[in-house]
């Protein structure tokens, strides 16, 4: 695995292989010196144009228990915020020998573009790219279902046939993209939720099935409901009349959380509108994952780095 840029184009085996490696990072996790000299000598950066708290903190806690050295870049106060190029930002970062670099981009395609170019030998991982995806999320996100569903004999499990339900702001979401090529790819059912409004064109090409009724989707008894985050600084329009009636129609209330079976598991990528998207009781419930999906970032976040730099997984892609 060279770079890490979408999941679209992960097998089943190859996904089903960095979960496995994920579960033996988090077995360091449960240790006392929760560090690893698989890394010893590679330089990550984290090189982020966008804001992020949850994962450039997760990619950096990833990459020291690797014992990686780790440098942060934050495009604002920087050179780029100066008129610096992508091009001059990655050169600057292969002469200062990144092993591996971790992008969030608020344009769709700039990590593709870095991979690509040959300004920098380096692994590239997409952490974020406006609208398009955020494959350690989907991966996280997969990691944390096959363990509550499978607890101990997670390892070597793939996803078939647990359904998905995703609702919500899916139209700017690279979140949902990201989970719907690896969700399906791992075998799961996967249907979308939104305000017709909130629906990419181009959907039907799309391996899911799509309606604009939570309650009606809940009715179905979905094994796991993922709520995603209304992303008001990517809308320059209305898509929907107001915040209560959006909460009304499309939110997880507790009036809905009740309605949902037992086992089903309640998911968010964050930050929570908590009252807007979610309830608050939704949020801490115990069928909740919102605290188990940010621990096991950091999981994921291993392996993947561990794979891209370590060579254990030459000829993968």
């Amino acid at each position: 695995m060279r770079h890490l840029l979408s999941t679209k184009g992960l097998t089943r085996d190859e996904a089903v292989m960095i979960l496995d490696v994920a579960e033996d990072m988090a077995d360091v996790a449960g240790r006392e010196v929760k560090k690893l000299p698989a890394l010893r000598g590679k330089t990550v950066v984290n090189l982020f144009f966008e804001d992020s708290t949850r994962t450039r903190i997760s990619f950096e806690a990833a990459a020291k228990r690797l014992s990686a050295d780790v440098i942060n870049f934050s495009a604002k106060g920087s050179s780029v915020s100066k008129g610096e190029s992508l091009k001059d930002t990655a050169q600057t970062l292969a002469a200062m020998g990144a092993d591996a670099v971790v992008v969030r981009h608020q344009a769709s395609g700039a990590p593709s573009v870095l991979a690509q170019s040959g300004w920098i030998d380096a692994g590239i991982v997409n952490a974020g790219d406006g609208t398009h995806e955020h494959p350690t999320q989907a991966l996280l996100d997969a990691f944390t279902i096959r363990r509550r569903l499978h607890g101990a004999s997670a390892r070597g499990r793939d996803l078939d046939g647990v359904t998905v339900t995703i609702v919500g702001d899916i139209l700017h979401s690279r979140v949902a993209r990201s989970n719907v090529w690896l969700l399906t790819t791992l075998g799961a059912r996967v249907h979308l939720v939104a305000p017709a409004t909130l629906v990419p064109l181009g959907v039907g090409d799309w391996p899911v099935s799509v309606g604009y009724d939570l309650d009606d989707a809940i009715a179905g008894r979905p094994d796991v409901v993922m709520m995603l985050r209304i992303q008001a600084e990517r809308m320059n329009a209305a898509f929907f009349p107001n915040a209560r009636e959006y909460a009304r129609q499309w939110g997880l209330g507790d009036e809905r959380l009740a309605l949902l079976p037992a086992a089903s598991l309640v998911m968010h990528p964050g930050p929570m509108n908590r009252g807007l998207e979610i309830s608050a009781q939704a949020a801490d419930s115990a069928r909740s994952t919102v605290l188990e999906q940010v621990a096991n970032g950091v999981s994921i976040r291993m392996a993947v780095l561990y794979l891209l730099l370590s060579g254990a997984s030459e000829g993968l892609g």
